[in-house]
């Protein structure tokens, strides 16, 4: 039979907890063991250094780039950086014209790639696809056997927008050419063009070239775009990863058309097909199989978690006004440097001993309750940011490394409310297994409630604030929700431990629960007595009494005082100030 006392709760309540810090150690052990993950945290920009890439806008047209189309710029590639999982980033304007871009560690270059990456997102019909490379020119058709166009096109699907010149300069591109090509030009808008697909190694799937119509649906009519697990029209899951794509007013009529054209084609026929194109470069180019009428579509295929989430970034931050080219690109070293991060431990290790001589000033040897409960909660905060920094690529600043030196007070602060709880409980008279039980269930309120508002503040602070000022209310949360864990995971099952040893329970000078030291009168008091307790305050009646007794023992007269003191001591020792009162009592009584 299992043990329902507050000992065997208390025992498997750290079980828990034990297997939960075993668990997540697990999970990073595995990550180092595959040289995907290391023991030690990311660390960002101001303690590790990085890269630093300076941007320089480029306009079609060679049109002056204006500074509100910086700022935004700035702030999409901002949301870019941040949604490619590369966190504590500095993203600012330089001289009014240029962007700078530094980033923690070496950029990989997919990161590299979307920083780069304009945002002239379109999406085009597809009219014709082919080979990938160029056909050898032994096999290429004549231009003069190329079938000329019946008439004007009619809309972005016509094959009328084939023109002779258009299909030999199509069997002719050689894709893998083009698209290390730097210097590409921007596509014609009103026109058909010549865009390729790359292949993907992963899903083995080959690269491809398209002939695709003008541009019906600009970039800047997507509203938002996720990933996530497709499902059918009955709601069941596919077990497929999609893209869920959004529009605007003008995106969703316009799309609204464009799969009305679309959908009717034949499975097989490329005009089913429209190109989403990034930069002059097919990023997906999937079928049309249903009439979109309220502007949200759904792309399924062979995706993997990892290109539907590199789609749908690409897709969500593709509204860039501007290009950028890499103007220049350097290594630098930290901004703050090894001293700063020096510094900062040290004052998180002062911090820590001033709590730890306050917890032994004031609570004795129950200080070490508070001393290993902070130890759980840096060991539990700690797991927490190594593995986030695997998961997420969660880097730590100076500035979050701030964060969690205020969170020493802040944690500490609730083992102190539990304590003064408890103190309070033996005060009025209880055991020290009865006051654990009872201050606990009037401190749970108080902390949770405490650590509730500092979560909320954390969380608006990350949520309007920029930079290094998010690093810091990240930890600040982080912290409260690992506070949380340790008080009820840890904190008090250990209470509930040390309250049935003789050390503590019997209230040992050195445990700080002696009862001399809290003020409370020994249970005996000598002569016979034993002390009297209340469970609740006395009533406002009893105060009343308690109060006239005592003006009427001051009202006595000389012989009644005497008499009282005879009585007394005639009863053995009395309090004569008592048997006064009592007297008192008496007359009052009589009067």
């Amino acid at each position: 039979m299992s043990d329902k006392t507050p000992r065997g709760r208390a025992k498997r309540t750290l079980w828990w907890l034990t297997g939960l810090i075993v668990v997540l150690a697990a999970i990073l052990g595995v990550g180092v063991a595959t040289g995907q993950a290391q023991w030690a945290p990311k660390l960002a920009l101001d303690l590790e250094g990085g890269t630093q890439m300076v941007l320089a806008p480029e306009v079609s047209g060679g049109q002056d780039v204006s500074s509100e189309q910086l700022e935004q710029a700035v702030e999409i590639i901002r949301q870019r950086v941040d949604g490619s999982g590369v966190s504590e980033a500095e993203i600012a304007t330089q001289g009014g014209s240029n962007v700078v871009v530094s980033l923690p560690g070496i950029p990989d270059e997919e990161t590299r790639s979307l920083i780069q990456a304009s945002a002239n997102m379109e999406f085009r019909p597809v009219i014709t696809m082919g080979s990938f490379t160029a056909v050898p020119e032994d096999q290429r058709t004549p231009q003069e056997e190329f079938p000329e166009p019946t008439g004007e096109p009619q809309n972005g699907s016509d094959q009328n927008w084939i023109t002779p010149e258009l299909a030999a300069e199509f069997e002719a591109y050689d894709c893998p050419t083009a698209l290390a090509d730097p210097h590409r030009e921007d596509l014609p808008t009103d026109e058909a063009a010549i865009v390729c697909q790359p292949g993907d190694e992963e899903s083995g799937q080959p690269g491809v070239k398209y002939i695709v119509g003008p541009v019906e649906v600009p970039g800047t009519d997507i509203a938002g775009a996720d990933y996530g697990m497709a499902s059918s029209s009955t709601g069941v899951s596919t077990n497929q990863w999609a893209v869920n794509l959004s529009f605007n007013g003008e995106g969703a009529d316009a799309f609204r058309e464009v799969t009305q054209r679309l959908t009717p084609f034949q499975e097989g026929d490329p005009r089913k097909q429209f190109a989403i194109v990034l930069d002059g470069t097919v990023v997906s180019a999937p079928q049309s199989n249903a009439v979109i009428t309220d502007g949200r579509a759904q792309i399924t295929g062979n995706f993997t978690e990892e290109s539907a989430s590199a789609l749908a970034e690409q897709l969500k931050y593709g509204a860039l006004p501007i290009s950028f080219s890499i103007e220049s690109e350097q290594q630098i070293s930290a901004t703050l440097g090894a001293d700063q991060l020096r510094l900062g431990l040290i004052a998180g290790l002062i911090g820590l001993a001033l709590v730890a001589v306050y917890s032994f000033f004031q609570y004795r040897l129950l200080g070490l309750v508070t001393i290993a409960s902070l130890g759980m909660a840096g060991l539990l905060t700690y797991l927490a940011i190594v593995l986030l920094g695997w998961s997420d690529n969660y880097r730590l600043s100076l500035a979050g490394i701030a964060g969690l030196i205020v969170a020493i007070g802040l944690t500490a602060d609730s083992f102190i409310v539990y304590f003064e709880r408890i103190k309070d409980e033996l005060r009025s008279g209880r055991s020290l297994g009865e006051a654990v039980e009872y201050g606990w269930l009037r401190a749970k309120r108080t902390v949770t409630a405490s650590k509730a508002v500092n979560l909320l503040a954390a969380v608006v602070l990350y949520f309007v604030a920029v930079g290094n000022v998010r690093g810091f209310a990240f930890t600040l949360g982080l912290t409260a929700v690992a506070d949380l864990v340790i008080v009820f995971l840890f904190t008090h099952p250990v209470m509930q431990l040390l309250a049935n040893t003789r050390f503590f329970g019997g209230g040992h000078r050195l445990s700080g629960l002696d009862p001399s030291l809290l003020g409370r009168k020994p249970l005996y008091q000598g002569a016979g007595r034993v002390r009297q307790f209340t469970s609740g305050p006395e009533s406002p009646a009893a105060k009343k009494k308690q109060k006239s007794s005592k003006e009427a023992a001051r009202r006595q007269t000389i012989a009644e005082r005497r008499r009282a003191e005879q009585q007394a001591a005639m009863s053995g020792g009395t309090d004569p100030a008592e048997s006064s009162t009592t007297a008192a009592d008496r007359t009052e009584e009589q009067k």
